[in-house]
Parts: structure tokens; sequence; C-alpha cells
């Protein structure tokens, strides 16, 4: 019963979230899958290590689809998100845990300045608070 209610408040929080907030969330949620396919190379469950890479993978190519190329930045964006890309690749050829961290120490980077431009959205948009 609470796995349900965690699940519908998962959902909710889904779809009632701004394009902005849904980034923050691909990207806190890339972080997660790159420390559980850590956690496979450590007790070697090549199985779920592989699993969390993939999944982390997908978020990424994500983010790279939803790239929009109108903006200067997608272009300096682009050629990291492949990079990160291509490092999940060689964590999982390699079980490598060292590129795992290389690899979230950069999505890390993405999500701190992510937030941070939406913190600073907001406070143009609500004033000096940030809320609504």
């Amino acid at each position: 019963m609470a796995n349900a209610t965690y699940q519908t408040y998962q959902n909710q929080a889904i779809n009632t979230a701004s394009p902005g907030e849904l980034t923050l969330m691909l990207y806190n949620g890339c972080l997660k899958f790159i420390r559980l396919a850590k956690k496979g190379i450590e007790e070697k469950d090549f199985e779920a290590k592989n699993t969390n890479i993939q999944k982390a993978q997908r978020i990424i190519q994500e983010l790279m689809v939803t790239l929009d190329p109108q903006y200067e930045i997608s272009g300096q964006m682009m050629p990291l998100y492949d990079y990160i890309h291509r490092r999940l690749m060689d964590a999982n050829v390699k079980n490598d845990a060292a590129i795992l961290d290389e690899a979230a120490g950069l999505v890390t980077e993405f999500r701190d300045t992510w937030k941070e431009a939406l913190k600073l959205a907001r406070q143009e948009k609500y004033g000096e608070g940030g809320k609504a």
C-alpha cells in the first residue's frame, strides 16, 4: 500500500512539474542510476550495473534530443552530453567505477547549474523570495 501511495505521489509530481523541473528530475534520475550502477560494479552484480547504466544513457539521450538548436548553448552542451554518453558505455564495457565517477561529476555540474538557473528564473518571475 505504501508503495502505491508513493507511486501516485511520484506520478503527480511529474505530471505537475514545469519543463525546467522535469529537466532537473532527469539529471537527478541519471545520477541515481549511475550511483546504482557503481554499486552493481562494487557488488559484482553486473546485470544491475548494465541495467542502470542503460537507464542513465537513456536519460542522457533524452537530454540530447530535447536540446533546442536555436540557442547557442545547445551547441556547447551537445558534445558534453555525447561525451558523458560515451563514458557511460566505456564504464559498462570495462566495469570501471572511476569512469562512472567522472560521468557523475559532469552530470552533477549540469544539474547544479540547472538548479541555479531555475532559482534565478523564479526570483525574476516572483521577486526576491523565489516563491509564488
